[in-house]
Order: C-alpha cells, then sequence, then structure tokens
C-alpha cells in the first residue's frame, strides 16, 4: 500500500483505541453532570487539570524525545532502556515529594486535600507506562496498545456506570456507600483503570536488558526539555481559563462551561487519534524524497475532515447537547461550542506544522510557541472575564491557538519548508466556520438549511480534490 494509505491505516488502529474511549466518555459526561452539580462538576474538572499538569512534569518530554531518537538509533533497544529507567526513577522520587507537598498542591488546584491521594495515584501510574506505550507504538505494535487501552476504558466505564447509576438506580444498600460522594466515585474509578492498566503492561518493563546510557539520557534531555516547557503552557493554554472563570465569575459558571468544553469531545478524538499515528510516521519517514509533499497532503486532508466534523456538531449543536450534556443547567454556556470547536481545529493544524521543529532537532521553538500561547491566554482571560463573561475564554482559546498555529507556519517554512496549499486550506476553514455559525445564529434547529451546508461543503470539496484523493486511493507502494 501506499505511504499515506499505511499513515491512515495506523492512525485508524490507534484511533479505536482512543475513538472507543471518547465515545464513551460521552455517555460518561451525560452522566456526569446529570448526577453532579455544576459547582461539583468544576472540582471534578479542578481534578483533571490537576492531573494533566502533573503527567506533563512526570514525562519532561522523554516520550517525545524517545521518538526522535529511536527512530535513528542503531541501538533501539538502549534508547527504550534508557527513556524507560528515567522515568521511572524519577516518577518514584516525585511520588515521594509530591506527598510531602500535597498541602500547598491542593490550595493551589483549589482541590480538597481528600482527593489528592487519588489524583497522586493516577498520575505516578500513568507516568510510569509511558515509556512502555511508546515503545510499543514505536514497534508498530498497535494491537495490544489497543487492547491495554481498551481495557482501561473497560474498567473504568462499568466502575461509573456501576456506582453512579446502578447502584441508586436498584436501590442497592451497602454501608459503605453514599450519594453524596459522587466525586470520589468518579476518582476511584479512574485509580482502579489505571493500576489495572500499569499491571497489564509491567511485564513489558523486564522485556528489555536494562542498561542506563548517561550520554544519551543528556541527548534525550536537551531535546525535550523544550517539549517539557511547551507541555506546561499547553496545560495552561487548555486549563487556565476554566479555574480563572472559577475564580473571576464562580464555580457554577465554571461548571457549565466545562461542560458545554466537552461538546469538543468529537474534534479532541480526531485531533488525538491523528498525533498518536503522525508522531511515529512523521519521524519514520523523514528520510524519505517525498516526504514534505507527503506532509502537506496529510494537513490538507486533515483540515478537510475537522473543518466538516467542526460543521456537523455546529449544525446540529441542539442533538449533540441533549446527547451529551444531562442537565440543562449547563446550557448557558452553549455558545462557546462553534468557537472553542475552531480553537482546536487550530491546535490540531499546530501540532501537524509542528513537524518541522521536532525534525530539525530545534524543540525550543515549540517552547517559545506554547509560551506565546500561555500569554496570550492569560492576559486574554484576566482582561476580558470581568467585562464580558464565559464568552472571553472562548475568544482567547481561538487566539492563542490561531497565533501558535500561525507563526510556526511562518518559521517552519524557513527551516524546513513543506509545499502546503495555503491558501485552499484557508479556504476550507473560512467555508467551515461561515456556515456553522449562519447555522448556530441565524438558522439554528433548520436542519433543512444544515444538511444543504453540509452537502455544499462535501460538493466543494469533491470538485476541489476528488482527482487527487482517486489518485491517492488507487496508488500501491513500490
Amino acid at each position: 500500500m501506499s505511504i499515506l494509505k499505511r499513515f491512515v491505516k495506523d492512525t485508524a488502529v490507534y484511533g479505536l483505541a482512543t475513538i472507543l474511549p471518547r465515545i464513551m466518555s460521552v455517555v460518561l459526561v451525560y452522566l456526569h453532570t446529570d448526577k453532579l452539580e455544576t459547582s461539583g462538576y468544576a472540582e471534578n474538572t479542578s481534578f483533571y487539570i490537576g492531573a494533566a499538569f502533573l503527567n506533563v512534569l512526570l514525562t519532561y518530554g522523554m516520550e517525545t524525545a524517545f521518538f526522535r531518537f529511536f527512530s535513528k538509533a542503531e541501538d533501539k533497544q538502549r534508547v527504550y532502556s534508557t527513556v524507560l529507567i528515567a522515568l521511572t526513577t524519577t516518577t518514584l522520587i516525585a511520588f515521594g515529594l509530591l506527598w510531602l507537598l500535597k498541602t500547598p498542591i491542593t490550595e493551589a488546584l483549589e482541590l480538597p486535600v481528600q482527593y489528592f491521594g487519588y489524583l497522586l495515584g493516577v498520575v505516578i501510574l500513568d507516568a510510569l507506562v509511558v515509556a512502555p506505550f511508546a515503545y510499543l507504538r514505536a514497534k508498530g505494535k498497535a494491537l495490544r496498545f489497543a487492547g491495554i487501552k481498551l481495557i482501561n476504558l473497560a474498567i473504568y466505564v462499568i466502575l461509573n456506570v456501576t456506582l453512579l447509576w446502578a447502584i441508586p438506580y436498584f436501590e442497592l444498600q451497602f454501608s459503605w456507600y453514599s450519594t453524596s460522594e459522587y466525586l470520589i466515585y468518579i476518582f476511584f474509578a479512574n485509580l482502579a483503570a489505571s493500576a489495572v492498566t500499569f499491571l497489564l503492561i509491567l511485564p513489558d518493563f523486564f522485556k528489555t536488558e536494562l542498561v542506563f546510557d548517561k550520554q544519551l539520557f543528556g541527548q534525550l534531555w536537551r531535546y525535550g526539555w523544550p517539549v517539557l516547557i511547551a507541555g506546561l503552557a499547553f496545560v495552561v493554554n487548555e486549563n487556565l481559563d476554566k479555574l480563572l472563570l472559577g475564580n473571576i465569575l464562580d464555580k457554577d459558571i465554571m461548571g457549565a462551561y466545562s461542560g458545554c468544553y466537552k461538546l469538543a469531545v468529537f474534534m479532541t478524538i480526531f485531533i488525538q487519534a491523528f498525533r498518536l499515528g503522525a508522531e511515529p510516521f512523521f519521524f519514520n519517514h523523514a528520510s524519505s524524497k517525498n516526504a514534505p509533499v507527503t506532509y502537506a497532503t496529510i494537513l490538507k486532508y486533515f483540515t478537510i475532515t475537522g473543518a466538516f466534523g467542526l460543521m456537523i456538531i455546529v449544525c446540529f449543536i441542539d442533538f449533540f447537547k441533549d446527547l451529551l450534556i444531562g442537565n440543562s443547567d449547563y446550557f448557558i454556556a452553549l455558545e462557546i461550542v462553534p468557537y472553542i470547536l475552531l480553537a482546536n481545529l487550530f491546535l490540531g493544524i499546530y501540532h501537524n506544522l509542528a513537524v518541522w521543529y521536532k525534525l530539525t532537532d530545534k524543540t525550543l521553538y515549540g517552547m517559545y510557541f506554547s509560551l506565546l500561547g500561555a500569554a496570550l491566554t492569560i492576559g486574554l482571560n484576566w482582561y476580558f472575564i470581568p467585562k464580558i463573561g464565559f464568552m472571553a475564554s472562548a475568544y482567547a482559546t481561538v487566539v492563542a491557538y490561531g497565533a501558535m498555529m500561525g507563526i510556526s507556519y511562518y518559521f517552519g517554512q524557513r527551516h524546513y519548508r513543506i509545499p502546503y496549499n495555503t491558501l485552499r486550506i484557508v479556504l476550507y476553514l473560512v467555508l467551515a466556520m461561515g456556515g456553522a455559525l449562519l447555522s448556530f445564529y441565524l438558522f439554528r434547529g433548520n436542519y433543512a438549511v444544515s444538511i444543504v451546508t453540509l452537502v455544499l461543503f462535501a460538493g466543494i470539496t469533491i470538485a476541489w480534490e476528488g482527482r487527487e484523493l482517486k489518485r491517492i486511493l488507487t496508488k500501491k507502494s513500490a
């Protein structure tokens, strides 16, 4: 098969491990918003913001560094062993330090102390499995990767449904059970799923000779530390708006905003599946003669797919809100959805563009771009939330990710030129967002107009890309 078809196949397998959990998370969003008041959902959001922040710190860019060095190393097992030992050692040290610092950490996250044990358990277990999971991806063992991820999902979903729905619905009586502890049960389900995942992948810790190469680790660190800073900035971009809404306005607004933010879950699914397949693919095919053309083609069809998904969600927004959110109190923040979807599409394009600084070992640029996004996120939210409310956070997210996308494209074309069809990509974005906003503000609920809008976009795409798509789909590998 052609390189592009192989990329789609790999992405589809990884996507299975991503899409099914996200689809089930749709069910769980409905369950969580049904069982939790908006203020309770705000605490749930704070928990996972803390987890995201700590996960970035504990992995400190080693996953991306691993892919870079593994793809070009003669002794690949030494790369894996070095990363495995480094992450395991630092994670165990971090466990002790974080436990000692639990009070200031929970105060900073505005998280009750009783939740911290669950938070720490989840992030430590998740950090320990980063290296083995990266190794599975690098070796192309997508089925084992997907299988373990799906077992994790099954445990998490079954425990959520049992503890939040089945026990109260069937009026089962247990001395330990209380309907006032729904948040604890959500966190417990996550911890249990992470623990089983760790046990399943534990044998992979012993399938390679454990050798720590200090010189190699220094190279990995120099490559990875800018990725760490970029990751922390990304957590700020993704989550600071929610925390500021809780501080500047109130927890109910924060919870409603966070709940409606989840309506972008389908765009998140698409981007995450793409990244799982794309990162090892980009590194493995960097030496290919036609690599830049391949990267350009991937970005164009990524944009088309994401733009079409954006339009579907916004055109049928009332269907999706009723499907995903179990409490109408959350609907006050529904207007953020078109803008959050666009922002996430910008983010996906940015991840695609990031190939240039990863392949040229200029990861410092990724750090600078992410810090720019974080600065915009902080400044715009801080200034505009008191003036226009939660919509300030949605607009700020679009500006931050749009700026990161634009500046990465600008510098990328100077350091690693890729022949992107920029005009065509911009036209797809404009057409999709224009159609989505018209549907949301002028024709909301008019599904006939929504269908016509989607058909027109699809027709334009086929007219512009049909010949190339046919050539890609019929091309055979040499």
